[in-house]
């Protein structure tokens, strides 16, 4: 099994970041890689418990999927503005993942999102000779995280203005 933790420091607050990843307007918008997408399958409750979600991400290509990995998950544990679980399951290297997202008020209009999940391939023989270099692929890049929801408060700021709002709306 593989873990990995890693945190990000936003400048806002917390119903602002969670806007970011629950927002649920028509006009969400996507990465702009063409090869990361979610799709919301099931919405859950009116907080998210339950929500189930089909992911696109890319993965290595010597996998042989196209270099694109595909996730169907189910988040629980959803506490409005501080933090919520998901559980998924995954291919090419078929496998299941738990992970946990939290965001820790840091006063000051700033927020710390701590990010951990662990990784196991069903395929014990598979889990061997994948499984860390897979696991180690899909999480190295954190920088483009927070770029990502870097660009995602921008994003929900402007759509808040035009429509002559000032916190959070649409969660």
């Amino acid at each position: 099994m593989q873990r990995h933790e890693f945190s990000v420091v936003l400048g806002a607050p917390p119903a602002e970041v969670w806007e970011v990843f629950w927002y649920r307007g028509p006009d969400r918008p996507q990465p702009r890689d063409g090869r990361t997408r979610i799709e919301i399958l099931h919405p859950g409750d009116e907080v998210g418990n339950g929500l189930v979600r089909h992911c696109t991400f890319p993965v290595p290509r010597w996998l042989g999927s196209g270099g694109v990995g595909r996730s169907w998950e189910w988040c629980t544990e959803v506490r409005p503005h501080e933090s919520w679980r998901y559980d998924a399951i995954g291919k090419p290297l078929w496998s299941r993942a738990t992970g946990w997202t939290r965001l820790e008020d840091l006063g000051d209009g700033r927020t710390r999102v701590h990010f951990a999940e662990e990784y196991e391939a069903f395929n014990p023989v598979m889990r061997v000779l994948f499984e860390r270099r897979v696991h180690a692929a899909i999480s190295r890049d954190n920088d483009a995280i927070l770029a990502a929801l870097e660009g995602g408060l921008a994003w929900h700021r402007r759509r808040r203005a035009r429509a002559g709002g000032d916190g959070p709306a649409g969660t």
